[in-house]
């Protein structure tokens, strides 16, 4: 089945009787195939309703037109937030990382693995300590130093925007070490994904495993979300934990916890890719 005829439809309305068949029915009308399809409503009584569909379509360049306008009209009758996502239009993704390299690396393996069906277009670095590693997989690395001030930062993001603005899908915080302003997020044009240590905000700040270890915590994890204006407030798309003991040394515990944050970081940008993250408030539905 070629890539190139099938899309992700998806769908987010107050619930009620007979989405479900409206929408199969523009589908089948214009000759589209549900390969599979995967919902979920909040509540059978006043709840919100999300849906993901994957059809695959004959000539669908040809096709989308018009099957889109034939979904806006059942959009207008439901109240339907909706998106089509062509499968063959891989997502363009920019990578900020700053000294630490396991979630960048994990990224970047899977991508050449072909377990990531993305398209990684630069990596962005505030530190230049990675470069020979990123190239190693040919892929751009542009070094923007951070400075310091409020000058320094205007300047930094200055750049990074003309980088990305209109170039990217995507932007994935590989443990970038940075804040981002609201002005940032706000102008960048692309969701942005950020990973950290799940101890926030107990241990929040330099030094949380060491810190961690003096508390003796007997779980640790990672937490992958959406980057919003609320900084680690944004909507959770993914997380996990590992258990330890007292026997672990604090560097033991940042090792395990690189480890979590890397998987959990990556099924969060495999998830983004796929289509499979609807955003609902301050939470997310993963269909």
């Amino acid at each position: 089945m070629s890539q190139t005829d099938t899309a992700r439809l998806l769908i987010a309305c107050d619930d009620q009787p007979g989405i479900v068949a409206a929408v199969a029915n523009v589908l089948a009308q214009h000759g589209a195939n549900i390969i599979s399809l995967d919902q979920h409503s909040t509540d059978a009584e006043g709840g919100r309703f999300f849906q993901r569909t994957v059809i695959h379509l004959p000539g669908l360049a040809a096709s989308r037109p018009a099957l889109e306008a034939s979904i806006e009209e059942v959009a207008e009758r439901f109240g339907m937030e909706w998106s089509l996502h062509d499968t063959s239009r891989r997502k363009r993704v920019a990578i900020f990382v700053s000294k630490y390299d396991h979630c960048l690396m994990e990224l970047l393996w899977r991508q050449q693995r072909g377990q990531l069906d993305v398209d990684i277009t630069m990596v962005v670095s505030n530190h230049p300590d990675l470069a020979e590693a990123v190239r190693t997989f040919g892929v751009p690395f542009v070094h923007i130093p951070g400075g310091t001030g409020p000058e320094a930062k205007a300047a930094m993001e200055s750049r990074q925007l003309e980088l990305l603005q209109g170039n990217v899908d995507l932007v994935v915080l590989a443990r970038y070490m940075q804040i981002l302003t609201d002005d940032f997020i706000e102008r960048i044009g692309a969701p942005v994904i950020n990973i950290h240590h799940s101890f926030l905000p107990a241990f929040i700040g330099a030094n949380p495993y060491a810190r961690a270890k003096e508390r003796g915590v007997k779980l640790i994890g990672a937490t992958a979300h959406y980057a919003t204006a609320d900084l680690d407030e944004g909507p959770i798309i993914e997380q996990d934990v590992t258990r330890v003991t007292h026997s672990e040394s604090a560097a033991e515990l940042q090792s395990r916890g690189a480890d979590v944050e890397r998987l959990v970081l990556a099924r969060a940008v495999q998830w983004h890719a796929e289509d499979r993250v609807i955003v609902h408030g301050r939470s997310t539905v993963i269909l």
